[in-house]
């Protein structure tokens, strides 16, 4: 089955050790959308031993991941709204456009963006402007 989009990125070091995040007030959605990107990319690429490893550690390892994954869903990255919830700046509702890289590397470039005017634009700036003031990252941004 092919979902309809919103995109959902993929930002965990290790997602068998996920659980709902307060980051993500949608978290049944973003983890249904990150094991049907997954199966996607499992699809597109059948020879990948590393994913096949991955896949197969989570489904070891995560009832939660093994029950999306029997559902056989699949969907590829497009456009849509993201909802966050940030611990200094709260409630964020940001669009999302994933680009296409032209070299066929399977990679693609997430850009989310903010209604201009809307609350969620205001906390963007709030947060871009704590951190240039501190040179130090904002509490709670994800690990890199």
């Amino acid at each position: 089955m092919i979902r309809r989009c919103p995109c959902s990125p993929v930002p965990y070091r290790h997602p068998h050790r996920c659980r709902k995040s307060p980051f993500f007030p949608d978290w049944d959605i973003v983890a249904s959308d990150a094991v049907a990107i997954l199966r996607a990319a499992a699809g597109h690429d059948p020879y990948d031993r590393r994913l096949f490893d991955l896949i197969g550690e989570l489904s070891t390892r995560s009832d939660e991941f093994r029950v999306r994954w029997a559902a056989h869903d699949v969907k590829f990255h497009c456009s849509g709204t993201k909802r966050l919830h940030h611990p200094l700046v709260g409630d964020l509702s940001l669009g999302v456009e994933a680009l296409e890289l032209p070299d066929d590397s399977g990679q693609r470039i997430l850009v989310y963006t903010a209604e201009p005017g809307s609350s969620s634009a205001d906390a963007l700036t709030l947060l871009a402007s704590w951190s240039a003031t501190t040179g130090e990252p904002a509490h709670g941004e994800l690990e890199r």
